[in-house]
């Protein structure tokens, strides 16, 4: 049995939590869910029992455990859900034009380290 991943991820000002875990042999499948405040917005179930007897079995499950991980994030980030989390936001309504600034803008704020890794787990890339 695989130990499990768990990651708390900040998106549009909320914060929502990917949880992974290997439910074993006796029952093999790998679960993933995603919550915002304690309720599962999505949920993900893969089995392995097709694959049981194969050769390192731990490594095997933890990649496809690691890759459904990322993917749930993904599908966060790219905005999947959006509708049921903001049911009143208007996604292709025109941005009111911008009215001048009463002072300087303040600088751009700097990336949490929650956001560098979530953006390395999910792209493999330094930005």
């Amino acid at each position: 049995m695989v130990l499990g991943f768990n990651h708390n991820i900040r998106y549009k000002g909320e914060l929502f939590h990917v949880q992974t875990e290997d439910s074993g042999l006796a029952n093999p499948h790998i679960i993933t869910l995603l919550y915002l405040g304690g309720t599962i917005l999505c949920s993900k179930k893969t089995s392995y029992a097709d694959i049981i007897k194969a050769e390192q079995l731990e490594q095997v499950v933890e990649s496809i455990m690691k890759e459904q991980h990322k993917e749930m994030m993904r599908r966060l980030k790219g905005g999947e859900f959006d509708a049921r989390i903001f049911p009143n936001a208007t996604p292709n309504q025109a941005p009111a034009p911008p009215s001048p600034p009463a002072e300087p803008a303040p600088a751009k704020p700097t990336r949490s380290l929650d956001e560098v890794i979530l953006d390395y787990l999910i792209t493999g890339e330094e930005k």
